[in-house]
């Protein structure tokens, strides 16, 4: 995980970050001023959290609270909302978070197509970003302009969880959607296999989803489809390339993420050209108020 802070004077200009991160040799988090931008005019600091690590979430209240001080408008942009898998169940993990979220002074929360509307509902002040326009400009182009880049002649929702965020990348992309859909053991709960809408024989389909740890889903779902590897793609919004998601590349041509939850995510792969980061700056800092 990290965090990084910078300021934003009056509609978009942005100066020298007035903060920077410290710590006292016995560990405790705080943060100092590196730089003063008093009277320059009306500030908003923004803070950018990638990663889960807990620490960051300690540096970013010593933030809120000395920019609150300052009189400034505080924006977290947290791309990848820590626990939003934790939905439900014992401990309510998306709640935990959001407590501690909403315990600092923070004007705005900017999140990047987070896992689940729960914890949309628990963060206070939050602003969602989808992925529908990422896909549309970096990945698939658009079928109704012939200029438009085309890779892909369909959309794969992985499940009924991710129909809506598919659905909304097949409509500004207009690409067909497809559904796949997942079976599970009624008896132990575990995942036994997929089955997916029949697929034309010709072109070339992407699977969108919101998070990649280990990969295993997609490629079981890859298996289910009966398509070659040159006929499919992924996209997922936060890639966090755990155990084997290298071998995605065995199933999948081109495995597309963001950089919401790291930098580079990237696994170490026999075939590192198959996956591509894109970068969601953009779109975050466009959605501060």
């Amino acid at each position: 995980m990290t965090i990084t802070f910078s300021t934003r004077i009056g509609p978009g200009f942005s100066t020298t970050p007035t903060f920077e991160s410290f710590r006292f040799p016995a560990g405790d988090h705080h943060v100092k001023v590196a730089h003063e931008n008093d009277g320059k005019g009306p500030l908003t600091e923004i803070a950018t959290v990638k990663g889960t690590d807990a620490n960051d979430l300690i540096q970013l209240g010593m933030w809120a609270d000395a920019a609150k001080q300052r009189d400034a408008t505080t924006v977290a942009v947290i791309p990848y909302l820590p626990g939003a898998r934790q939905d439900r169940g014992l401990p309510f993990g998306a709640r935990v978070y959001a407590d501690v979220l909403n315990a600092f002074p923070l004007d705005q929360v900017i999140a990047f197509d987070p896992h689940s509307p729960v914890i949309e509902d628990l963060v206070h002040n939050v602003t969602s970003v989808g992925s529908a326009n990422v896909v549309r400009r970096w990945v698939v182009g658009r079928a109704d302009r012939d200029s438009a880049p085309q890779r892909y002649t369909g959309i794969i929702a992985p499940d009924a969880g991710g129909v809506a965020r598919a659905s909304a990348a097949a409509a500004i992309t207009h690409l067909p959607l497809f559904r796949a859909q997942k079976h599970r053991d009624e008896a132990t709960g575990k995942l036994s296999g997929f089955t997916c809408e029949e697929l034309p024989v010709d072109g070339k389909f992407l699977v969108v989803d919101d998070i990649c740890d280990g990969g295993g889903t997609f490629m079981g779902l890859a298996q289910a489809t009966g398509l070659r590897r040159d006929q499919l793609g992924l996209f997922v919004s936060h890639g966090v390339f755990s155990g084997q998601a290298a071998s995605l590349v065995d199933h999948f041509e081109d495995i597309w993420t963001t950089d919401s939850f790291a930098d580079d995510p990237r696994p170490n792969s026999t075939r590192p050209s198959a996956f591509h980061v894109i970068p969601i700056g953009q779109y975050l800092n466009g959605a501060i108020q």
